[in-house]
Parts: C-alpha cells; sequence; structure tokens
C-alpha cells in the first residue's frame, strides 16, 4: 500500500513515529481469509495502537514518581545476547524487565514496558532497527539513560541504503538520551569512533573482542559497572546467562559431530565473524552450511561473493549454499579452492537430505544464515 492512499488521520493514530512498512504494508494477508484479515486489522489498527500510547505514558509515570533507570540496546549484532547478559547481572541489583528475546521491537517494547511493575529498578529495551524512522518510534516510546551500541555493520541495506544509512539510524538513540545519560560504544568499530567526535554526550568505552561472545559480555560488563555492580556480581551475572536459542550454540551428535548453530541472523560482519569462532575452536572435516544474507541492497552479490571467499580460504571439505544469493558464494569457493566441494539449493527442504548424508563421523559443522532462510529447522532435523 502506497504511502499517499493512507488517511493521515488513521496513519497519526496507527502508527505514531512508525515507518510505513511496519504496519500498512501487508503481504502476508494476501492469501488469509476474510476473518484472518479483519482480526489482524483489528489487532494492528485498534489494540496495538492503544499499547504503545498506554506504554508511553506509564513509563513517563514510572520515570517521574520512581528511580527506574531505562537502558536501551542496539546494534547490528548482538543485541539480544548483550541485552540478556545485562539482565543476568542486573536481577540481582535489583528488580529488572528485559524485553524478551527473538521478538520484533515495534511490538515487544510496549509490551515490556506494560508488564514493567511499580518499584522496578532496571529496564532493558533491545531496539532493532530495519526502516529508516524505526528509532524515533522507540524514542517516542522511552527515553533510555543509557545507550548501547555494539556494532555498526552493513545490514539492512535493502533499506537504510549504505553504513551511513545505518550509523544514521542507530545513532539517534545516543543522540537523544535523556539531559545525564550516557552512551557505551565499542572502540574497536571505526564508524562509532567517527560518530562520537561529533556528538556532545558522556561515553564509555568498551573493548573490542574478535569472539563475539566475549565482546557481548565485554559491553554487558561495562554498563554494570557504571551502575555499581561489583566484579563478583558481574561474574556471576555473566556465568549465569542463558543464551537465546541459535546464536552460537554448539550441539554435540551421538556419532561426535559437532554443529555450530548461529542460525538466527546473518549479515557479512558477524558471518566472518562467526567463520573467525569456528575456526578457532575446530580445525579438520569442517563442513559449511551456509543460507543467504538478506536484505542487502545493492550490495547483495558483493557481500555474499566477498563471504565466499573467505570460506575459500578456511579449508572446508563441503561448502552447501541455501538461497538464492548463495550461488555468488559457492561461485567463489568454486574459483578460489579446487579441494572444496560444493552443493547449491534454492532452499531448507531441498538441502536437508544431503546434508544428513554429508555430515560424518566427528565432522565440525557450521550452519549459518538469514531467520527467514529458515536453517534452524534444518537444526532440527539433524539434532
Amino acid at each position: 500500500m502506497q504511502q499517499k492512499k493512507i488517511n493521515p488521520i488513521i496513519r497519526c493514530w496507527v502508527t505514531p513515529k512508525l515507518p510505513i512498512h511496519d504496519v500498512f504494508e501487508l503481504p502476508l494477508l494476501q492469501n488469509k481469509s476474510l476473518s484472518a484479515k479483519y482480526t489482524f486489522l483489528f489487532s494492528q489498527w485498534l489494540i496495538h495502537p492503544i499499547k504503545r500510547r498506554l506504554a508511553r505514558w506509564y513509563l513517563k509515570l514510572l520515570k517521574k514518581f520512581t528511580d527506574i533507570k531505562i537502558i536501551a540496546v542496539t546494534g547490528s549484532a548482538g543485541k539480544s545476547t548483550t541485552s540478556q547478559m545485562i539482565f543476568s547481572i542486573l536481577e540481582n541489583a535489583g528488580r529488572t524487565i528485559s524485553t524478551l528475546p527473538g521478538l520484533d521491537s515495534v511490538f515487544n517494547i510496549p509490551n515490556t514496558i506494560l508488564r514493567t511493575p511499580w518499584g522496578t529498578k532496571f529496564i532493558i529495551l533491545e531496539m532493532s532497527v530495519e526502516y529508516p524512522g524505526e528509532m524515533d518510534y522507540y524514542l517516542w516510546l522511552a527515553k533510555p539513560d543509557i545507550g548501547v551500541i555494539i556494532n555498526i555493520y552493513p545490514t539492512h541495506l535493502q533499506f537504510l541504503g549504505n553504513i551511513e544509512g545505518v550509523l544514521k539510524e542507530k545513532g539517534k538513540l545516543i543522540l537523544n538520551l535523556s539531559e545525564s545519560g550516557v552512551a557505551f560504544l565499542n572502540s574497536g568499530d571505526q564508524n562509532l569512533v567517527k560518530f562520537a567526535k561529533k556528538i556532545n554526550k558522556k561515553i564509555v568505552w568498551f573493548h573490542p573482542n574478535p569472539d563475539p561472545i566475549i565482546q557481548n559480555s565485554l559491553a554487558a560488563e561495562s554498563v554494570a559497572t557504571y551502575l555499581g555492580i561489583s566484579r563478583v556480581s558481574v561474574r556471576r551475572g555473566i556465568e549465569n546467562y542463558k543464551k537465546p536459542p541459535h546464536r552460537l550454540d554448539i550441539l554435540k551428535l551421538k556419532n561426535g559431530t559437532v554443529i555450530l548453530d548461529d542460525t538466527y541472523s546473518s549479515n557479512p560482519k558477524s558471518a566472518l565473524s562467526t567463520l573467525r569462532y569456528f575456526n578457532k575452536i575446530t580445525n579438520e572435516k569442517k563442513i559449511a552450511v551456509l543460507g543467504d544474507m538478506l536484505e542487502l541492497g545493492k550490495y547483495d552479490e558483493q557481500a555474499h561473493r566477498e563471504l565466499g571467499r573467505e570460506i575459500a580460504k578456511s579449508n572446508f571439505e563441503v561448502v552447501v549454499g541455501v538461497g538464492k544469493s548463495a550461488k555468488f558464494l559457492i561461485d567463489e569457493v568454486n574459483k578460489k579452492s579446487k579441494k572444496t566441494k560444493t552443493y547449491l539449493f534454492s532452499n531448507t527442504e531441498s538441502a536437508t537430505q544431503t546434508v544428513k548424508e554429508l555430515i560424518k563421523k566427528n565432522a565440525s559443522v557450521l550452519v549459518k544464515g538469514s531467520r527467514s532462510i529458515g536453517l534452524d529447522r534444518l537444526i532440527a532435523k539433524l539434532s
């Protein structure tokens, strides 16, 4: 649906500060029954707008009459992990509420605010950005005291345009912190280093690390330390942290095969990070199952070819590509590594049987791809 066809009164009610894509472009409804369409629209156009306004009003009351601290986390990779690590540390220092991992922030944030009890000390909000303008909506709902940006990678370029567009949208979080707000930024991300020189905010830098789990824990530790949490409590919180599924999960099969499941999401930088992590923990009988990295726009072919060249350097016995753009990755592997056997499939279902047959005793298998490719379904059948 085009923006010009939407009544401005309806848009103002349904989408305060929210991009049109989130509510009015509904391709999933095309093959649904009439009752299903009406149920969906009733929820989208009445229930959720009411929830958003109630959540905004309620959080303002909490800020005015209690000492609640609002912590917002964004970045191109590691948001859920970092948010849940912060939660695991802070829940022992006072009542703490956090957005649930794996849910759409558009709905997750207002729902999280509305389930926040009076007297809560910390609320942690994961702010995931896909379209220009989404961060404006999150900041309409909540004005954070602490803003964390883990990294800036080329993600959702189909909508955000380029890396500058990614930084501009996610950077709004820092620019709109409360008066006494503090920004926590990754000192190893050059995009954030340049961004920091242009803003007038208090900044706490956390150190980079090539291991994504350690990187996220360093970000969480920085926030907790700033809030006065002892090192012992920080360590205990990280030890007790329960990782969301499909994020660097290590699975061991009965035949001795080890699978690294990182199928929750994928983008060029996170794919390289996962590859390096995989190469650190394995060294023989390596198999890669790689799904498309989505929403890269005009950078799609380039990004998949670059990943293919890196894969070719890593001495995999077998590489399986899944999806439309995986052909570029497989093409580069074939060019650069004559020893690697490759397969290409259009979808997860067609790849499953072949992958089952390929997995040898004591093999090491990397599985990585964007969530909507559905490689998590492959993992379920393998394990």
